[in-house]
């Protein structure tokens, strides 16, 4: 680790250990909660929700931003670049690393993004090497279609799809019984 990343590291302990000290909770988002305990401890609770990342074409950008809101209502903790990304990051290795720690990849295909050329195939590429990487059996990538396009022919021979139309909220709670049952299934492992 390096110099600055451990004096960095160095400054957040000692925040963390300021609020606790002071009664405070504090929540750091896809880790989890500290609590201030009686006898001057703390514990921690991590966080379960299952992180989604949602790749799309800028173009479906209300549709999906449709499904973040059903998601984080259904207690899922979406990342969409749009909502997470924060000013001056380095945008490509931020979502680099939300998909590599993501539990789902939501690959949302339309007539436009499968015609595109750009930052969607850049990410779903990235999603196919995670899907070749995790345990056989695991449910990673997931695609839906937010239309009647013709999904890519690689993605069509190795993943069932989810439809969000004509019914976005049907499709929407399909996707979140899939993502459940996975995560349901990953725990009893």
């Amino acid at each position: 680790m390096a110099a600055a990343e451990t004096a960095s590291v160095r400054q957040l302990a000692r925040l963390l250990r300021r609020c606790l000290e002071e009664g405070r909770c504090v929540y750091v988002e896809q880790l989890g909660t500290f609590r201030p305990s009686a006898n001057g401890g703390f514990s921690f609770r991590p966080d379960a929700k299952p992180r989604v990342f949602l790749a799309y074409a800028v173009e479906d950008r209300a549709a999906v931003e449709a499904l973040y809101v059903d998601l984080a209502r259904a207690g899922m903790a979406p990342w969409m670049d749009c909502r997470k990304l924060l000013p001056g990051q380095d945008w490509r290795k931020a979502i680099e690393g939300a998909i590599e720690t993501a539990d789902f990849f939501v690959a949302c295909f339309s007539r436009i993004s499968v015609r595109k050329r750009g930052n969607f195939q850049r990410e779903l590429r990235l999603a196919m090497e995670c899907a070749d990487r995790a345990p056989a059996g695991d449910v990673f990538l997931i695609p839906v279609r937010l239309d009647d396009c013709r999904l890519p022919e690689e993605i069509r021979r190795r993943w069932h799809y989810v439809d969000l139309f004509p019914s976005p909220q049907q499709g929407a709670r399909r996707l979140l019984r899939i993502i459940r049952q996975e995560m349901r299934r990953r725990a009893a492992a």
